[in-house]
């Protein structure tokens, strides 16, 4: 009997075919979700512009470079650039959770207060994640939360959430210059980018380096809660999709989505499997999580080693493990997963299997010379 063909790691993505005079602006065009959506629209025949502090990585894409954070820049760069469709992909991590709103908040009110009155957008997508029904970084997972898995139309929390606070300034400005909007709730995003302050593949990637080097096992760092139950992730590129997708499609208009890959994984039936791929020896979580903060104090000396060795392509380990994230999503003690009917029965297909892409980005980031091999 001959072999089988390999089964792909995700369902044929559509086409998401520019409507006539489109052109998008990909806001944070060099995270983690950014690039993804960038990959997309360009070969989508989109034109694609990409506001980033860097130069875009993805070929196609007009830089726009202006400071987010500034209103002034960005009444100064986004003169006459008049984009049909407008993607917000950016954050930036405060010190606490009301800098966070005074900050992001104000960043989604001042790019649409630039934007809004040139008159071309249509569409305004802003991509925001399960914090919304979690709680902000410093009351994370406490006090009463939504039933899993979580619906859209879950009320908010009783407590300040950046994510609350960007909503209302899209909407308001929706209302204002009359363009719709999407918000696409999305879990731990996994793709490939580099220096994302939260990036779960080269962080576990890099973790496996360093005790691979030293001969220490590969420990997952999380809870008991997180290593037996189930829990779901979102690939950049279903994020991607799903955006384009409810940028396009009528039924999709003005409405709030959670957006995952669509299956569910146990890390304990993961955590073997992606070992195995690493070539490091599993090791299951203890009574309480052995972090990964606390385990890689002393890995910057043997990440420079291990950057000599098999010349890597990022010397500073900080742009390419995110240890204080990883921790805060393994670590957590509760139940974390999101529904994605909404977008199903709104015409949404895409569906994505979750460890063999984590897998296909681990050699990713080894073809790419940022994880050895």
């Amino acid at each position: 009997m001959a072999a089988s063909a390999p089964l792909p790691d995700r369902a044929p993505t559509p086409v998401r075919t520019p409507p006539p005079g489109a052109h998008a602006l990909v806001v944070g065009a060099t995270g983690i979700t950014g690039t993804a959506l960038a990959e997309q629209l360009v070969a989508a025949g989109w034109r694609t512009s990409g506001l980033s502090r860097r130069p875009p990585t993805v070929d196609g894409v007009a830089h726009v470079r202006a400071d987010l954070f500034s209103r002034d820049s960005l009444q100064a760069e986004l003169a006459g650039l008049a984009p049909t469709h407008v993607f917000v992909t950016a954050w930036a991590r405060q010190e606490t959770e009301a800098e966070n709103v005074r900050v992001n908040g104000g960043m989604v009110r001042d790019l649409l207060a630039v934007l809004g009155p040139q008159g071309s957008v249509r569409h305004t997508a802003l991509v925001t994640g399960l914090k919304h029904y979690l709680g902000p970084f410093e009351a994370y997972g406490q006090g009463d939360l939504p039933d899993t898995p979580f619906l859209e139309d879950a009320p908010r929390l009783d407590a300040e959430n950046f994510y609350y606070a960007q909503e209302d300034e899209l909407f308001a400005a929706a209302a204002r210059y009359g363009f719709g909007w999407s918000v696409h709730r999305a879990h731990t995003v996994t793709g490939f980018a580099v220096g994302n302050a939260m990036n779960l593949v080269p962080t576990l990637g890099a973790y496996a380096a360093v005790v691979r080097a030293t001969g220490r096992p590969f420990t997952f760092p999380g809870s008991r809660t997180q290593w037996d139950g189930v829990v779901d992730l979102t690939d950049a590129g279903q994020l991607a999709d799903h955006q384009l997708w409810a940028a396009t499609t009528p039924a999709a208009a003005d409405t709030a989505f959670n957006v995952v890959n669509g299956d569910v994984v146990r890390w304990r039936r993961l955590w073997p499997r992606l070992a195995g791929h690493l070539g490091v020896e599993p090791v299951g979580p203890g009574r309480e999580p052995l972090t990964l903060s606390e385990q890689m104090r002393d890995a910057e000396p043997v990440w420079a080693r291990l950057v000599a060795e098999h010349g890597l392509s990022e010397p500073d380990l900080s742009k390419v493990a995110s240890w204080w994230h990883s921790d805060s999503d393994l670590g957590r003690d509760v139940e974390v997963l999101a529904d994605m009917t909404r977008s199903r029965l709104a015409g949404f297909t895409g569906y994505v299997s979750t460890e063999r892409a984590l897998l296909g980005l681990v050699d990713r980031y080894r073809g790419a010379r940022v994880l050895p091999a």
